[in-house]
């Protein structure tokens, strides 16, 4: 015997949907969950908070972040650049594994070398290598929360 599965997918926002049908044969088939992101959203989020403003990240399951969590509680006076990111030395060196990224979206943290801290507030193209630590997850209002000079940001553990 041979059953059929349909798998339906739709982006409600756009209105968009599309079907896929798949012929398989009569056996036992067992569904896994997908490997857990990168990304864990409840041991792994921190706290952003500039001025009466909080935001929270979540971070990337990758020995920088690791390395970044642990020096937290940590604020930083950030120093704005290019109208689009504050930047910020650590306290030590954070192990880091640099890329250059396809896109550098709004909320992202990253690190450019094994010091240099880095928020970007506005999506950009990039040809510098970073390693990214991990995102703010809503982003509404942060680019007016930071501002355009320096500014002082706290991070915490969630």
């Amino acid at each position: 015997m041979i059953k059929q599965i349909v798998l339906i997918g739709s982006i409600l926002a756009g209105g968009i949907a599309c079907e896929k049908s798949a012929t398989l044969p009569n056996k036992s088939i067992v569904l896994e969950e997908a490997p857990k992101d990168s990304i864990s959203m409840k041991e792994d989020s921190i706290v952003v908070k500039i001025g009466n403003q909080s935001f929270t990240a979540v971070l990337l399951n990758n020995e920088t972040a690791k390395s970044f969590k642990a020096l937290l509680p940590l604020t930083l006076k950030m120093t704005e650049l290019n109208a689009n990111e504050k930047y910020a030395s650590l306290p030590k060196n954070l192990p880091i594994t640099p890329t250059v990224p396809s896109g550098i979206s709004t909320g992202d943290l990253m690190m450019y070398g094994a010091n240099t801290f880095v928020l970007f507030y506005q999506p950009l193209s990039t040809t510098y290598s970073y390693t990214k630590l991990g995102s703010i997850i809503d982003t509404s209002g942060l680019a007016s929360a930071v501002g355009n000079s320096d500014v002082t940001i706290h991070f915490d553990i969630k």
